[in-house]
Parts: structure tokens; sequence; C-alpha cells
């Protein structure tokens, strides 16, 4: 069968695609071929070497996708041969089959495209375990997004807005901002074109915003953790930017404000009910059409390279999936 392989760590341009042996399903397995392998932006991380999970060479990127369940292995339960499901793994997706714990399944609902399950758990998943579990996003907060146009980001404006919070996006462009607010932002801060501090704090007549959104990290950090009003709250997601920021930490002493690392995959482990749960009510708003799940586009396994560059580059509004 045909798998996009990382042999050696570098660029998307280092991948291949290349002819490997059939999975088998093993028990509490099922095998699963996959219709549309979801990319994220930690993928270009990973076949680099730089990211915390680091697999075994050879292996394939691509840590979500929806297929059909084509094999059961001894005392695998809940689901059958032919249901479509969503696969989350941490890496190995973008092949034809894979051979996957059930646990890692979730059945697709009727209502819910191929193409809207595929890149739903990640972001989707990071973004409403962020502001529900771990900030505690109550109506009528107000929530500012920064990096609102990509992955992560546009899950979170959406989610911001069906959990009834004001949410302000933030992003480098105007067309970036304009997709985040045809997404439920009601306001937006250019922070290519001026100060992000000052920006959330006229916003927001002095007050400070209630929760930060942070998936970028790097120089926009202090800056938007400056805009926290008292007991305002700080979602640690990922550094995009590409450098890991030194927080001044009296900042958090005066005014009273939290901290909060975000680590969906450890989440996934240690909380696997709590993960499920959020898993239904996703599938659930995507299925009464409150939640989009945007795709960016669609691109042929062979146009990998592509794909990838798009994430690399930061250009991504909405998911990037490959059709196997």
């Amino acid at each position: 069968m045909k798998a996009l392989l990382c042999t050696r760590l570098g660029g998307p341009e280092d991948l291949a695609i290349a002819e490997i042996a059939e999975p088998v399903a093993g028990p509490g397995e099922a095998v699963v071929r996959i219709t549309l392998a979801a990319l994220n932006f930690f993928d270009t991380l990973i076949i680099a070497g730089r990211y915390q999970v680091k697999p075994e060479l050879p292996f394939s990127p691509g840590g979500e996708a929806s297929g059909v369940i084509e094999a059961l292995g001894p005392g695998a339960e809940g689901l059958a041969l032919g249901d479509r499901v969503i696969v989350h793994q941490k890496f190995g997706t973008a092949r034809a089959r894979i051979a996957v714990a059930t646990r890692h399944l979730t059945r697709i609902p009727e209502g819910v495209s191929d193409e809207q399950a595929a890149g739903l758990t990640i972001t989707y998943g990071t973004s409403l375990h962020a502001l529900r579990d771990r900030a505690k996003l109550q109506p009528g907060e107000t929530l500012a997004v920064l990096g609102a146009s990509g992955g992560v980001g546009l899950a979170a404006v959406e989610l911001g807005a069906i959990l009834g919070a004001r949410v302000i996006a933030c992003a480098s462009s105007p067309e970036k901002l304009a997709v985040a607010c045809a997404h439920g932002a009601t306001e937006a801060v250019d922070y290519a074109a001026d100060n992000l501090r000052e920006a959330l704090r006229t916003l927001t007549e002095g007050q400070g915003i209630d929760v930060i959104y942070d998936p970028l990290g790097g120089d926009y950090a202090e800056p938007a953790l400056r805009s926290l009003g008292w007991k305002g709250r700080y979602l640690v997601i990922g550094f995009a930017a590409g450098d890991i920021p030194r927080i001044p930490l009296n900042l958090a002493l005066l005014k009273g404000i939290d901290i909060q690392g975000v680590h969906w995959g450890v989440f996934v482990d240690r909380e696997p009910e709590a993960h499920a749960e959020n898993q239904r009510q996703l599938l659930a708003w995507v299925a009464e059409g409150r939640l989009t799940a945007k795709v960016h586009g669609v691109y042929p396994l062979e146009d990998y390279a592509e794909a990838l560059g798009i994430l690399k580059r930061r250009e991504a509004v909405g998911k990037v999936l490959l059709r196997l």
C-alpha cells in the first residue's frame, strides 16, 4: 500500500511516497482505510526532529484522519466493519491503511462529512480543552485569540463564540482577520500594523482581556500577557512564531493572573473519558451546523510538499488535508 514516509529528518522535500506492507489488526485494534489525513503545523516540526514527539524512522506524518473500518482484531469492541471513524494519533495517518487501537477511534455521525471529521480532533479538541476545561471561559467574558486564522486559532474563535464569549481575533493581515470575523469574532486586531497590547486595552476600555489564547509565543507573548485584566487567564498553546518566550513572573503576581499550559495529547491519555465527551460535543456542534470545521484545501497525496509548505509558511486558513 502507499504511504508518505519520513526516512530522514528534514523538510517536506525530504519525504517520499513508498510502498509498504499492509497492516494487520492486533488485539483491541482496527484496520482503518484512510480517506483523508489532516496535517498540522506540528507535522513540519516532527519531520525535522524539532518536536517533543520523536518517532523512530521511518514514519508517516499526520496525527489525525477520517476513514472506514476494514478489519477488527480480537477483543475490539464498540465499533463495526464499515463504520466511518476519526483516527487520532500522534503521527502515522498519511498512509492508505493504519492499524490502531479502538480507543483512538471515534465514530463519525450522520451529518458530518469526511472532510470536516478529518481535521476536527486536534485543533478543535485542543481549543475546547483549553477554553472549557482549562480557562473555564464564561459567557460574556472577553477572549483574545492570537493567530486567529490558523488551525487552532480559528477553532478557538468558533468555539469561543459558541461558548458565549466576546471574541477578539488577532492576526497578521486584514484578509486573515476577515476569515476570523466570518467565523465568530466580533472585533479584530492586526498586530502587523498595530501595537497588540494597546489595541487590546483600547477595545476593552482599559479593563483588560479575560482570556488570551496564544498558539504563537515569540514576541507576541509578553504584550498579550500585559493586556490581561485582573485574574485573567493566559493559555499557552504552542510556539508557532518560533521562539519560546521568557515571561516576567511579576506580571502574574501584580494582576493575579493564571498562566495555564495546554497539552492536549497528555490530556487525552490521562483523561480519556473527558476527551471522549469533548469529541462527542464537537461532532454534535458540527452536525448541528454550529461549527464549520473549515478546510483550507484538500490535496492529493502526491502534493504533500505543497500541503506541508502551506503550514510551514503559516499560510493556512483552516485545515490542510491529504486525500489518500
